[in-house]
């Protein structure tokens, strides 16, 4: 299917699930499907995702299916729905990798800086229907107890923002209070480049830019413009350091009692919903809901890759050996199987 054609599908299916989200039907089943993000299919990727989603399962199911939608951080933290999930208390939920950190470590082998060459290579890799996807989620099952129903990147390569000065080179890092989520590769990556990692849950990160409790931070440009970062942010330097994974799980325990044909339907309606995640994310990227909007306000540079090749050379050492570290031998094997998928996919 060429990229034209996957955002013709993208648009088509996020608009009929716009157009049947309010659609009442009597349920036997209901998912309780939580996320980060505004529920606005077209302003991120999991509010995307959660509207076709909904609308594919209840509508194929002959309403015997309900999808209850929680958008915005409504059930909590994420590491905290991630454990209602594992407790049968909500069914599913789509997570950063902060919060599925605290559940399943591995996680951070993503963390490595530039590892990802470009964004084909990144959803060849970070998709649960690849090898390594597959490796990955089985082990993450195995570990948790959840069922994978899908993997996707987080909205893009990240981007540094702060309020200081732009970033054009290592050197400019340095003194920077820089906010990530409490991933121990986020920190040692922004502390191996000279500025002071300042982790901070989701819900307090506008307030800290605003009052200089952190400098400035680090996220995809589509998670920027929603989170309307530029009314308290000045810059905005397009390094491509990093990219993770949402990870979207559900209670095993629920999944394997559903009927054969209710699995079926939300295999494919989530599979379905996750390549439109993934369409909608460049749709935002490039448009005026992401990088067109953001520099009408934010001073925008871009790090060429000379620099780039600076920045790697001082945070890949300083990462890998964490994860070597902290993760042991499983985390080395995880990590390059991750490393030999990205060689293959180029």
């Amino acid at each position: 299917m060429t990229f034209l054609n996957k955002l013709t599908t993208t648009a088509a299916a996020v608009a009929v699930a716009v157009s049947l989200a309010g659609t009442a039907l009597a349920a036997d089943v209901t998912i309780r499907l939580g996320h980060l993000n505004p529920a606005e299919p077209f302003e991120s990727h999991s509010g995307a995702m959660t509207a076709i989603f909904k609308s594919l399962v209840e509508s194929a199911s002959g309403g015997a299916i309900e999808v209850k939608l929680f958008p915005n951080g409504q059930l909590g933290k994420d590491n905290e729905v991630i454990q209602q999930v594992r407790d049968g208390i909500v069914e599913s939920v789509i997570s950063s990798s902060g919060g599925i950190a605290q559940h399943y470590p591995l996680v951070g082998i993503f963390d490595i800086p530039f590892a990802f060459p470009n964004i084909a290579v990144a959803s060849r890799v970070i998709d649960q229907r690849s090898a390594f996807g597959k490796k990955f989620s089985a082990d993450l099952e195995a570990k948790t107890g959840l069922k994978v129903l899908g993997m996707i990147d987080s909205g893009g390569f990240f981007a540094f923002t702060n309020s200081q000065r732009p970033i054009k080179s290592v050197e400019d890092m340095k003194g920077l209070k820089i906010r990530t989520m409490t991933l121990p590769t986020h920190m040692a990556m922004v502390d191996s480049l000279g500025a002071q990692a300042t982790p901070l849950p989701w819900a307090e990160v506008y307030t800290s830019l605003q009052t200089g409790v952190a400098d400035g931070e680090m996220n995809p440009i589509p998670i920027i413009a929603f989170a309307k970062f530029d009314e308290v942010q000045k810059y905005l330097s397009i390094t491509n350091h990093v990219i993770t994974p949402y990870i979207w799980t559900m209670n095993k325990a629920f999944y394997e009692g559903l009927s054969p044909e209710h699995r079926k339907i939300i295999d494919w309606a989530s599979e379905v919903a996750t390549e439109a995640g993934r369409g909608v994310s460049r749709v935002i990227e490039a448009s005026e809901r992401g990088l067109p909007k953001l520099a009408k306000k934010m001073e925008v540079n871009v790090v060429p890759p000379a620099e780039q090749a600076k920045f790697a050379a001082v945070a890949q050492p300083a990462v890998r050996k964490l994860i070597e570290e902290k993760l042991g031998a499983e985390g080395k094997d995880m990590l390059d199987s991750m490393m030999s998928a990205i060689k293959a996919a180029e």
